[in-house]
């Protein structure tokens, strides 16, 4: 039985990756400070004896015999990680140098989960991995961005000096159950609103777009990554081609929701990017990985789980 640590483990993403493990037979160590990760996300693994949970900032130092590593922690929603951008460049660093350290030391396979936020407000589209992205160094956005970027430069750096085994994959908008109802993002905030009866807000003129992920997928790709050979490192980008305006966003929350919320329009934020689309070509074709989940049927599984936290 493979000894897996995932840092983070107690978040969105993170406990949607401690279930697809366990489910392949793996045991688990989570590893969270619950900032942001909430104890309910993992319940139900509570009392596995092929799962353990530790409370731990990665900030710190951490001392543990595991096989291999997925490096998860870290605030990812503009109200989480603006709230203290000093903790979040700390856990992005810090944690990458520790848990990097860990990954030398015992010698195994590491995989950092970094973002598309390391292309700023990109002026290519859609991006692929060789793009060297557009970000502000010192806006409000840029704890969470270089934190991000200086993660991939230590990743990059122990594997070309200490030949750690790393893995870097660039996660474009995911969404699904167990995220946070109060994250920010926009698929939580236009099914929350739709769901109480709230006007459905939109910064800018909603002409924007992004490109929506499904947990689902977004996780198998991720454990695919991690099994592939030492020499695919990446950075691999991984997010659903399928672009979508705020708009056309949030008429289908208000369909699936059933919901006559109004729309209301607030100022774009600063650096707020204005398309966001991923290239795929190297998942596609080195891993074999597409998504499969489409947005529609994705929203109903995400609105329903949203729909049992808040008791609608």
């Amino acid at each position: 039985m493979r000894e897996t640590l995932v840092t983070g483990g107690s978040g969105f993403l993170g406990s949607n990756l401690c279930d697809a493990l366990l489910k392949r037979g793996y045991s688990v160590l989570c590893v969270d400070n619950f900032f942001t990760g909430q104890r309910s996300n993992i319940k139900h693994l509570l009392g596995r004896t092929d799962f353990e949970l530790l409370r731990h900032d990665v900030i710190q130092p951490l001392h543990v015999e595991v096989d291999r590593i997925y490096n998860l922690a870290c605030p990812a929603s503009p109200v989480h990680y603006q709230f203290d951008p000093v903790q979040t460049t700390k856990t992005s660093v810090l944690g990458a140098i520790n848990m990097l350290g860990l990954a030398k030391r015992l010698g195994v396979r590491i995989l950092q989960a970094s973002t598309s936020e390391v292309y700023g407000d990109p002026h290519v589209h859609p991006q692929s991995e060789d793009y060297w992205g557009r970000v502000n160094p010192i806006g409000p956005r840029s704890c969470y961005d270089e934190g991000k970027r200086c993660a991939e430069t230590l990743f990059f750096d122990y594997h070309r000096q200490n030949d750690v085994h790393i893995k870097v994959m660039r996660i474009f908008n995911t969404y699904g159950p167990r995220m946070h109802p109060n994250d920010g993002r926009v698929i939580s905030n236009f099914i929350v609103q739709a769901l109480q009866g709230k006007p459905i807000t939109i910064y800018g003129d909603g002409k924007q777009t992004r490109s929506f992920c499904y947990v689902d997928d977004l996780i198998e790709g991720m454990i695919g990554f991690m099994d592939a050979p030492d020499g695919l490192t990446g950075p691999v980008n991984f997010g659903n081609p399928s672009e979508f305006s705020m708009l056309e966003l949030a008429e289908e929350v208000l369909r699936i929701v059933d919901s006559r919320s109004a729309l209301e329009f607030k100022p774009l934020p600063q650096d707020d990017p204005v398309q966001r689309c991923p290239d795929i070509t190297i998942a596609s074709t080195e891993l074999d990985w597409k998504p499969k989940v489409q947005l529609e049927d994705g929203l109903k599984e995400t609105v329903s789980w949203f729909r049992h936290v808040l008791e609608i």
